[in-house]
This record gives C-alpha cells, structure tokens and sequence, in this order.
C-alpha cells in the first residue's frame, strides 16, 4: 500500500487546483448570486482539457489508482460545487454509456455529450420523479414500443443539466409489472421533438449548476437508442420474468459506481472550510490570544480536520476498488459519499461557529460553502438509502 501520489496525479492536482483557483474562485459569488449557468468557465475548462472525453478516457480511465478523477474534483469543488457541477455533471451520463451502453452508442453520443472547446455541450442524467426518488421502482415515465420505435411520456425532477444538455440519458419503465426490473434508459439526441425544459429550480446551494424538471411528452426514438441496445433489453425482461434471477437498475448502477466521485466533490467544500477557519483562527485574535491557542477552537480544528481526512481514505478506497473491479461486499461506494457528505455539513458548520458572526454573512465565503454542502447528503441517495445499502449489505 502506498500513498504516495504518482507523478501524473500530482501534476492533475496542482492542474485542477490552477483552475479552481484562478478560474473559479475570482466568480463563484457571482454565480452564486445569479443562478446562471457558468458556460464561460465551462468553456475555458473545455480549453485547458479539463473538460473532455481525452480527460475522462486518459486521466480517469487508464489510471489503475482510480484516484486521479476523486483528486480534480476534490480540487475543483474547493474551487466551488457549482460550478465542478456544471463542469463534471456530464460524468453521471457518460458512466452509464460506459457501464451499459454498446461500444457504438459510447462511440457515436459520448462526444455529442460533451462538444469541442469552441463549443462545449453537456448530458445530463435523468431519474427522479415528482414521486419517485430515492424509490427508483416507483418511476412512472414510461416507454413503449411503436413499431420501429419508442415513445416516451413522463415527467423528471430535479435534473442536473436538465434541458440545456444536448444530449439526456432517460430511465423508463417500459414494463410497469416488472418494477424496476423492467425498466431501461434511453438516449435522447439534440433537437429530439417531444422533450422539453420545465421549472427550473431556485436552490439553497449549488446554485451554478443547473437543475430542472424535464418533460417528455410523445417524445420519438429509434429503437437502437435504448442503453445496450434491444437485444440486451429483451434479454434482461425475460430474466426479470424470473423473480429469482439477478436483475440490475440501469440507475442504481451509474449511482454505485459514481459514488466516490461525489463523495470527492464533498471533500473539496469541507477542505475549502476548514483552511479557511484555520487561517482565520490563526489571525484572529481575542482577550490577547490568537483564537487557535483557545481549545474550545483549537479542538474544533483539529476534529474538522480528523473528519475531512477520514472521509478522504475512504473515498480514496472506494475510488480504487471501482477502478480495478474489486465488488463493494460491505457497500464501501456508500461508505464514501455518506461519510463524505455528512462531514462536508458537519466541517462548514463548524467553520461558521468559528468565524461567529462573520460566518454568517455573505462577506465571507463559508456560509456559501454551508449552503452548498447539504445536498451533498440529498442527491444520489440520501444518507438514509446508503444506510440502507450499507445495512443490507451487512446482512448479506
């Protein structure tokens, strides 16, 4: 075991730091402020690499660590969560193509997700439903066949990239008897007549990244735009016939394998927090101290940084496990983003406690990075499914 980072990583986190840094810390409250998309940074990420397909396929993909996507995107949401949404939201689609997609449609809508750096598109991911979260067998958006192709009808929530991606991996049910057994996920293409943005939604944090609601309504596809195309979907609803037979979610599969990449956004707020409390600890002074030299700081720092350390190493294992196809037995993709997402809430709270005042206000960036942390422990299942997933998991 060795913790050393490669040469290759630490190039991309000094890298990613650069960007955060210079790119997009000097506008995070401004996006902040305005809720707008960031397509200039996105664009100057798709300049530098940072954002395309060279990126996921050469850095994160031949990286036998697995390490080096947790590493930019710790470094990116230090930089703000926002904004790394905007630039890695396309990973939640990308990695269902990877997982389930044939070798042609990877081929053919991979590079329609993500654009050039003269015009950068993005994916999105589509699941949830006015009634159905984190019950994925609850979906009532259905798709069925019409001959020589699928009409989808239904309604998503809460999508990120939602209507302004070019390209949208839909999950449908298209045999409702079949539960989530029966379900499959779709490839919706640019200018596709039938889907649509509706609400978009007015958030406490993350506010860069965008998230509405998309409609779906007769909405055409060929028949060869179903994930794995129609001979692995008439394969799996004949297995799921059988009640005793293993049966895989198109959407709790993306969700399992990019666990320990949202636990890493996670890690990045809490790191941003707990140096900014740190360096203001270490200025700060009261009845002629520095706030630091006072234990009931002093500990508070010292248990932020256990945590976010903590949360790290078992990110860094589950991001390593997923890369070299070792199974989660004890639900250790969970693992990550429950421990990480709790830890980012805990860290930027406590960051406020030790700014007092200050860190209340907008002046100073903490309360932005509170604001930012909690759906952390909300989206991709909540700290209560990966309770569920890691219990079950116990039990076998």
């Amino acid at each position: 075991m060795d913790f050393q980072l490669s040469e290759d990583q630490q190039t991309a986190k000094k890298w990613a730091h650069e960007f955060a840094e210079k790119e997009i810390r000097p506008v995070a409250a401004e996006y902040d402020e305005s809720e707008e998309f960031p397509w200039p940074v996105l664009k100057k990420a798709a300049e530098v690499g940072l954002y395309s397909l060279e990126f996921y396929t050469e850095m994160a993909g031949t990286d036998p660590s697995g390490l080096t996507m947790p590493i930019a995107l710790e470094e990116t949401c230090w930089g703000c969560a926002g904004i790394g949404l905007g630039i890695f939201g396309t990973g939640l689609p990308l990695a269902t193509l990877a997982a389930a997609g044939t070798p042609d449609q990877l081929v053919e809508w991979a590079p329609k997700m993500i654009g050039t750096p003269e015009d950068p598109k993005v994916g999105a991911f589509a699941v949830t439903e006015p009634n159905a979260g984190s019950d994925v067998s609850a979906l009532r958006t259905t798709a069925k066949r019409d001959g020589a192709e699928w009409v989808l009808n239904g309604q998503k929530v809460f999508i990120t990239n939602g209507g302004i991606a070019d390209v949208h991996v839909v999950v449908a049910t298209v045999d409702p008897e079949l539960g989530h057994r029966g379900q499959a996920a779709f490839i919706i293409g640019p200018d596709t007549p039938g889907i649509s943005q509706g609400k978009k939604e007015k958030k406490l944090g993350i506010r860069a990244s965008h998230t509405a609601e998309v409609l779906l309504d007769d909405c055409r596809l060929p028949l060869e735009n179903v994930v794995g195309g129609m001979e692995k979907l008439e394969a799996k609803l004949e297995r799921a016939k059988d009640k005793e037979a293993k049966s895989s979610s198109h959407a709790l599969k993306t969700f399992e394998m990019t666990r320990p990449s949202v636990a890493a956004q996670a890690i990045g707020i809490a790191r941003a927090a707990l140096e900014f409390a740190v360096d203001y600890a270490k200025e700060r002074t009261t009845f002629g101290r520095r706030i630091i030299d006072h234990q009931g700081i002093g500990f508070k720092l010292a248990d932020m940084a256990m945590e976010v350390d903590a949360a790290r190493l078992l990110t860094w294992r589950a991001a390593w496990m997923a890369r070299n196809g070792v199974e989660f037995e004890k639900a250790e993709g969970s693992m990550s983003k429950l421990k990480s997402s709790e830890v980012a809430v805990w860290v930027t709270e406590q960051a406020i406690q030790v700014l007092g005042g200050y860190g209340y206000i907008k002046d100073f960036p903490v309360e932005k990075w509170y604001r930012d942390a909690k759906i952390y422990t909300l989206f991709e299942g909540t700290s209560e499914i990966q309770r569920v997933v890691i219990s079950r998991a116990l039990a076998g």
